[in-house]
C-alpha cells in the first residue's frame, strides 16, 4: 500500500501583497501590477501558491483609483490566483495604518509591503521566498534597488544618529560631498552585490518581504507614525524576531526614493516622527554605528 505521507504534496504557500497608494501615477500603478504578475508566475513555477490577495490602499481624499485601471490584465489575474482588493474611503490615514489594513487580514505565510513606485524583476519573488523558506531564523528580507536611470539606491541602513538625519535632510546637496564618509556608512554602501547579508538593522518600507507570523506578531507599524521612520521602526522591532537581510538576487526599480524639497507639513511630519522614532529606540545626536 502506497504511504500517504511520501505521495502527500507540500502544502500550498500564501503570499499575500499590500501597495498603500496616494494619488498615484496611474502609469506607475500599471507597471507595477505588471511587473508583480510577472513575478508571480516565475514564483509559480517554482512553489504552489495558494491564492494570494494583493490589496491597494486607497489614502487619498478624492477617491480616483479604480480597479479598472487592471482591466487589461484580468485573465492573468484569473490564471495566477490573484484576487484585487480596493480599500476606499478611510481618508488619508497615514502610510503605515495604511499597510496595517492589509496586514491584520492576511492569513499568508508571507506579506509584501510595497510602494506604488516599485517594479519587480520577474525573478524577485522566487529568490525572496526561496531564502525565506531556506533561512527560518530570517523574518524580513530587503532587495537591491536601482532608479529608473540604473542608479544603485541603498535601501539597507544602520541606526542613524540625529546629525545624520539632519545632514540628509536639509543641508543642501552641493554640501554633502563634505559628510561623504558618513552618509556612506549609515546607507551600507559595502553591503556585498552577489551574496546574502544577515543582520541588516534597518531596511527601507518601499519594499519588505515579510515572514506574516512575525509581523502579525509585532501588530504591524506603529500606527503613531503617519509619515517618516515607520519603516525603521518596524525594522528594529521585526528584528528583535528573527534576523533581516539584504538580498542581492531579488531585485527591484525604485522610481522614487530621491530627497526632494519638504513643505511645511513634511518637515513637521518628519520631525514629529524623528522624535518619536528616537524617543522610543534611543538618541544619538552625533556618533552612530
Amino acid at each position: 500500500m502506497p504511504d500517504p505521507i511520501k505521495n502527500s504534496s507540500p502544502p500550498a504557500l500564501g503570499l499575500s501583497v499590500s501597495v498603500v497608494c496616494y494619488d498615484s501615477n496611474e502609469e506607475e500603478l500599471r507597471a507595477l501590477m505588471a511587473s508583480l504578475l510577472s513575478s508571480l508566475r516565475v514564483l509559480k513555477s517554482s512553489f504552489t501558491l495558494a491564492p494570494v490577495a494583493i490589496s491597494l490602499i486607497d489614502n487619498s481624499e478624492h477617491h480616483r483609483l479604480q480597479l479598472g485601471l487592471f482591466d487589461a490584465c484580468a485573465d492573468e489575474l484569473e490564471a495566477l490566483g490573484v484576487e484585487l482588493r480596493l480599500h476606499q474611503g478611510h481618508g488619508n490615514i497615514g502610510y503605515g495604518r495604511g499597510h496595517n489594513m492589509a496586514i491584520r487580514e492576511s492569513v499568508a505565510d508571507y506579506h509584501l509591503i510595497l510602494n506604488p513606485d516599485v517594479v519587480l524583476a520577474d525573478d524577485c519573488l522566487r529568490a525572496g521566498i526561496d531564502y525565506l523558506q531556506n533561512n527560518p531564523d530570517t523574518g524580513m528580507t530587503s532587495p537591491y534597488a536601482e532608479d529608473k536611470q540604473g542608479q544603485k539606491q541603498y535601501l539597507c541602513k544602520r541606526y542613524p544618529s540625529a546629525f545624520t538625519f539632519f545632514v540628509r535632510g536639509f543641508v543642501p546637496s552641493v554640501l554633502q560631498g563634505l559628510f561623504r564618509k558618513r552618509l556612506a556608512r549609515f546607507e551600507m554602501h559595502s553591503l556585498s552585490e552577489t551574496i546574502p547579508t544577515a543582520s541588516v538593522p534597518i531596511i527601507s518600507g518601499c519594499f519588505m518581504l515579510c515572514r506574516a507570523d512575525k509581523l502579525r506578531l509585532v501588530d504591524g507599524f506603529d500606527e503613531g507614525y503617519f509619515l517618516y521612520f515607520e519603516d525603521f521602526d518596524l525594522s528594529l522591532r521585526m528584528g528583535k524576531l528573527g534576523q533581516i537581510a539584504f538580498l542581492p538576487a531579488m531585485k527591484i526599480q525604485h522610481r522614487g526614493g530621491h530627497s526632494a524639497s519638504k513643505g511645511r507639513h513634511h518637515i513637521n511630519w518628519f520631525v514629529q516622527s524623528a522624535w518619536r522614532f528616537f524617543s522610543s529606540h534611543g538618541w544619538r545626536f552625533f556618533k552612530q554605528e
